[in-house]
């Protein structure tokens, strides 16, 4: 399925996750956001290219793993996304939704 945002077209699946990484930008980062109602601030951005890390290493992305990151706590983290955090954080970074998401 094919959504234009930012000005561009890319990829998603019916969830709205990016089905392509290499589409993924900082602008399409910000529109994801501002659709997600969310201002990134830097330490949003901190916290996206952490999980763009984890990713590109293969790490089970989960609430508990990002609340023992040493990056943020989970008080921080539903505070920065408050309406389901990790799968709102995730769609922003562009990577696939993690499996402990419903």
């Amino acid at each position: 399925m094919e959504k234009t945002i930012a000005g561009k077209t890319i990829t998603v699946n019916e969830e709205g996750y990016l089905t392509d990484f290499n589409q993924w930008d900082e602008k399409i980062g910000e529109a994801l956001a501002t659709e997600a109602n969310i201002t990134l601030s830097p330490r949003h951005w901190e916290v996206v290219k952490y999980l763009q890390n984890e990713q590109k290493n293969q790490v089970a992305l989960s609430i508990r793993r990002i609340g023992k990151s040493g990056l943020v706590d989970i008080k921080e983290f539903y505070q920065l996304f408050p309406n389901a955090p990790l799968k709102t954080a995730t769609k922003i970074a562009g990577i696939p939704k993690p499996a402990s998401c419903i």
